[in-house]
């Protein structure tokens, strides 16, 4: 059976041992992980031993149960608090209350009292994870869920190229219905405005929010019947979006006649004009963010060609068959292989760019302007990233006589692939050299501030531009120690040195070393030495 953990807090040692000596926790469903003397202790064994339950007195030095519950509700909501005390007061219930405290048990302690309480919270435990785990559940939350994560994965899928095999997946799993077919294209549709105002039409009246509605199913009801079609919102600028299957038998030249008689009868029907940009047809469905790309850049041309009907891209821009062409997109998408990898991705970018060499018909000339134009976007990151270019090229040659070798024939794949992972091992050791730099400028900032009381990790990260969470987590992996324990070290350490060399009281000492209250300090560094700082000067004389 799995053990809930739970932490005791009590500042009387003997409450806590005989609250855990008289209840039979392994039986209620708990296992005691820890206990502490103050809610100050507490919070650093909370972090540590990540309890389900936390069971507290409310009257303790240094932090009270109340305000620890506080810190809880912040930090770690999903606690089950239960709060105890000597004090049958209604102004600490009303507190508790508000700190979401499941149960305010007065003292002294009732075994039977306590056994039941737990077991009630055990329940409770069994029930949430219970409801978590239930996978009726969670496949009915899955699927009320399926439209919503549909739109977000087609409007991924038009921005950014999936493979193949990740393409037929995800629109199999969605149940996008245009698999298999020998080509498809992506249409932008534009709603215009000011273009109708009768009295009897959408757009005059206040109803205007039902005209993309209106316009969805029309686009919907007269497709659909015709072409199999992906009908969704983009996101972006909340353009109508329609991926389109031209299958077997059919054409796309048949698929724009249709988009122009339905851009006709949407204005008729509803008096709304669209306006229709229809991309470049693909074969292959990770070219669809190119199909889209250029449907949007047809409506470009509204100015030029007029609204209220369709433009096809082939109808304003000279085809570009036969053409190799870098582009933004593509340099943007090796970046960020070689940015983040793994070295499969970039890998298989690689060979993708290596077979658009091999397939494209184009003049030698043209080929050798798109690897310059590669080899010049990975120049670019190269000095981004202030690299050494010689550690890429070699020291023999000058930058024009190493392209000059790179560009011939199956060579540039293959010195593509090596030096993008050359370049990924090496923005890989700079991150991780510039997280040691990041923790030893954490730790000189503590030695320098180590006195301010106030001194805590979101200083720390607002002076080095961190997040808390990411910063907490580095620290320890690159110390050992979390950070509240580094402090601790270091302002105990410094206390030491006082203890030793100086004649001051030690509560001036406290406060010297960024302790308000001069008997947390004590308690503080009784707990690390085993003796408290008087008695550790007197054994120092």
């Amino acid at each position: 059976m799995n053990l809930y953990r739970i932490i005791l807090v009590d500042d009387e040692e003997e409450v806590r041992k005989s609250i855990i000596k008289k209840i039979d926790w392994q039986s209620a469903g708990f296992q005691v992980v820890g206990d502490a003397e103050n809610g100050q202790d507490a919070l650093e064994k909370i972090e540590a031993l990540k309890p389900e339950v936390v069971l507290t007195d409310i009257r303790m030095p240094y932090m009270d149960g109340l305000t620890l519950a506080g810190k809880l509700r912040q930090k770690y909501p999903s606690i089950k608090l239960v709060i105890f005390s000597g004090f049958d007061d209604f102004e600490y219930a009303k507190q508790a209350i508000k700190l979401n405290v499941i149960e305010y048990i007065l003292k002294p302690v009732n075994v039977e009292e306590l056994t039941a309480i737990l077991q009630k919270i055990k329940f409770n435990l069994d029930e949430e994870i219970a409801q978590r785990r239930n996978v009726d559940i969670l496949r009915e939350n899955y699927r009320k869920s399926i439209p919503i994560i549909r739109e977000q994965f087609l409007n991924d899928f038009i921005r950014r190229p999936f493979s193949e095999e990740e393409a037929k997946e995800k629109l199999q799993e969605y149940d996008v219905p245009i698999l298999g077919a020998k080509k498809w294209v992506a249409v932008a549709i534009d709603i215009e405005d000011g273009e109708i105002s009768r009295e009897n039409s959408l757009s005059f009246h206040k109803e205007k929010e039902l005209i993309p509605v209106s316009v969805r199913q029309m686009l919907k009801e007269m497709l659909e019947g015709c072409f199999r079609i992906a009908l969704f919102t983009a996101s972006m600028d909340s353009r109508q979006v329609i991926l389109a299957a031209i299958d077997e038998g059919k054409t796309q030249t048949g698929f724009i006649t249709i988009m122009e008689d339905v851009c006709k009868e949407i204005k008729r029907v509803l008096e709304v004009p669209i306006t229709a940009g229809i991309g470049k047809g693909c074969t292959s469905l990770s070219e669809m963010p190119l199909s889209y790309q250029s449907a949007v850049d047809a409506l470009g041309y509204k100015a030029m060609v007029g609204t209220g009907g369709t433009i096809y891209i082939y109808d304003v821009e000279p085809m570009t068959r036969g053409k190799l062409l870098w582009e933004s997109r593509d340099e943007e998408e090796l970046f960020a292989a070689v940015k983040f990898g793994p070295k499969s991705r970039i890998q298989t970018l690689t060979e993708e760019i290596s077979a658009r060499l091999d397939g494209a018909k184009v003049h030698a000339s043209q080929q050798q302007v798109y690897q310059i134009s590669i080899v010049t976007s990975v120049v670019r990151l190269i000095q981004q990233y202030d690299m050494d270019l010689s550690e890429l090229f070699g020291r023999e040659g000058s930058y024009q006589e190493i392209i000059g070798k790179i560009v011939k024939g199956e060579m540039f794949g293959n010195w593509l692939f090596h030096t993008c992972c050359h370049i990924h091992e090496r923005m890989s050791q700079e991150r991780e050299s510039s997280m040691q730099q990041v923790i030893q400028e954490a730790r000189r900032y503590i030695q320098e501030n180590y006195p301010d009381p106030e001194l805590s990790v979101e200083k720390i990260c607002r002076h080095l531009h961190m997040s808390p969470a990411y910063f907490s987590t580095m620290f320890k992996k690159e110390t050992g120690q979390a950070y509240t324990a580094y402090l601790t070290e270091v302002r105990l350490n410094q206390a030491v040195e006082l203890l030793r060399m100086t004649n001051d009281k030690t509560y001036v000492i406290a406060a010297k070393v960024g302790y308000q209250e001069q008997n947390y300090f004590s308690y503080v560094f009784k707990k690390r030495f085993g003796v408290s700082p008087t008695k550790f000067r007197g054994a120092q004389l």
